[in-house]
């Protein structure tokens, strides 16, 4: 005859899977999250204003970055996310006629936006695909020049080019899904789109406009309060 023995272990986890998301993204309820981003931009960059090289252009590399955010539930089905972060560092590097100089400056980038959702299926649903859009200003700051810039554009080291970038206010899309793992906890996964366009100026006053349209992945857990 074979003994059973209780353990308390096995029926804590049992109890969290019959559970299941009893504690559900409902009406009120408020969640915040850990997660990793990247923005990886889609560049098409314009050329340089003169004086410069016809065809002078720019890319901008991706970066990954921890990040955060809260989710606000408005009733059971929309939702106002705030995603939190420290700032992205992104490096220039020459495009085009002048492909083969490398980095020519770097900038931090500082996402601030605030997204409205609608959340698909029930409350209590274990994947809950949602989607969302709100506005976002793209803060651009500590922009940062190399020499091969400099030598680019005329400068010396005496007298260095510098360069600034646009900040901007624009338009992000989302789409994502949020899986219950347990009560209270959650995985989150988004891909999000935005729609930006900013200028670069440099003290020699020449200009490039660039079209930077990143796509934002993040990867997240979220616990509900």
């Amino acid at each position: 005859m074979t003994t059973y023995r209780f353990n308390p272990v096995l029926a804590a986890l049992a109890a969290l899977l019959l559970a299941g998301t009893a504690h559900a993204q409902s009406a009120g309820t408020l969640t915040g999250r850990l997660a990793v981003t990247r923005i990886a931009p889609d560049v098409t960059s314009g050329d340089l204003t003169a004086p410069s090289f016809a065809g002078t252009q720019a890319d901008v590399t991706a970066n990954t970055q921890p990040t955060g955010g809260l989710t606000w539930m408005l009733n059971d089905n929309i939702a106002v996310d705030l995603p939190l972060s420290v700032g992205f560092k992104h490096d220039l590097v020459g495009a085009g006629a002048i492909a083969g100089v490398g980095k020519i400056g770097e900038v931090k980038a500082l996402p601030i936006s605030l997204l409205f959702q609608y959340r698909f299926m029930e409350p209590s649903a274990q994947f809950r695909p949602y989607l969302g859009a709100g506005p976002t200003y793209a803060k651009f700051y500590k922009a940062r020049s190399t020499a091969a810039l400099t030598s680019l554009t005329g400068g010396t080291p005496s007298n260095p080019t510098t360069l600034t970038i646009d900040s901007k206010l624009c338009l992000t899309v989302q789409a994502g899904v949020s899986f219950s793992v347990a009560p209270g906890w959650s995985v989150d996964v988004s891909v999000l789109k935005t729609a930006l366009k900013t200028t670069a100026h440099l003290s020699t006053g020449q200009t490039m406009d660039v079209t930077l349209n990143p796509t934002v992945y993040t990867v997240g857990v979220g616990y509900q309060f």
